[in-house]
């Protein structure tokens, strides 16, 4: 079509099609009607199989993306939209809220995989939760961290939480397998895990308090890029402080009594034993 008939109304009475009885050409007018009384979009973005519309934003200076999807959540719920009208996040917003989704499987999934792996390594039920109980302190220590720096709890929070499990966990691992060594050579348990923290606590400081310095680097950086990395160095600094803390008090305590609990579960697995022995000896 010639340029400038483009754009003109007109120009569609000389448009001409074939007509699917006889195939001769008619003017498009005798089957189209033409109305310019309503105006409408000359295009209609679709999601999936349905119209669409997509609204952009930009993050102010010191906002979260998890802040600014509260706010576009709190929003929706006050206008009351209607049930017809669907809301969805696209691009990093997506990105965001299915790795939040996500994250609490992954974690459960990486304490159950330590858990099994600890179980066979000491052939115990019991002293893998000695190890494991080191760290709730560490997400404790982690979140207070992250809050008191003024940070969400972002994807790269939740990175440095899991990066602490493999960190923290350290700790329980060289008290207990210390512990556990010393009782097999005759000690007491009391007299074994105090041996244990007297002997492994300058190894458990060195190892703490290089990852530790390392966040504080991550913490205090500058420059592009820094906001992402900030969270990651808080939730390490926070974590190790707070778990460096806890674990040379909690884990002995913990190790004692869960150790008198498997050999309360040892002795009423034995009862029965003992009792199904003692018609035969009569015999």
């Amino acid at each position: 079509m010639l340029p400038e008939l483009q754009g003109k109304l007109r120009t569609l009475d000389d448009l001409y099609i074939k007509a699917p009885t006889n195939g001769q050409l008619v003017p498009l007018s005798t089957v189209v009607r033409v109305d310019t009384a309503h105006i409408g979009p000359l295009l209609v973005s679709h999601s999936g199989q349905f119209p669409a519309v997509t609204l952009t934003f930009n993050l102010p200076p010191g906002v979260a993306l998890g802040q600014a999807v509260d706010a576009i959540n709190r929003a929706a719920a006050d206008i009351g939209m209607p049930q017809s009208l669907i809301g969805s996040f696209q691009g990093n917003a997506q990105a965001f809220q299915a790795a939040l989704s996500n994250e609490p499987i992954l974690i459960a999934a990486a304490l159950v995989v330590v858990y099994v792996i600890l179980g066979v390594l000491y052939e115990s039920y019991i002293h893998p939760l000695t190890i494991l109980s080191t760290l709730p302190s560490a997400g404790v220590g982690a979140l207070l961290a992250l809050l008191a720096g003024g940070f969400d709890l972002s994807v790269i929070g939740i990175i440095g939480i899991i990066l602490l499990i493999g960190i923290v966990k350290k700790n329980g691992i060289m008290l207990v397998d210390f512990a556990i060594n010393r009782e097999r050579a005759g000690l007491a348990p009391r007299e074994a895990i105090r041996q244990a923290c007297l002997l492994r606590f300058r190894p458990i400081v060195m190892t703490t308090m290089t990852a530790l310095l390392s966040g504080v680097a991550l913490m205090l950086s500058q420059g592009a890029g820094s906001e992402l990395r900030q969270p990651l160095g808080y939730s390490m600094v926070g974590g190790l402080a707070l778990s460096q803390a806890l674990t040379l008090f909690t884990t002995p305590v913990i190790y004692l009594y869960l150790d008198r609990f498997q050999d309360w579960l040892r002795g009423h697995k034995e009862e029965p034993q003992q009792q199904e022995a003692l018609p035969l000896a009569a015999e």
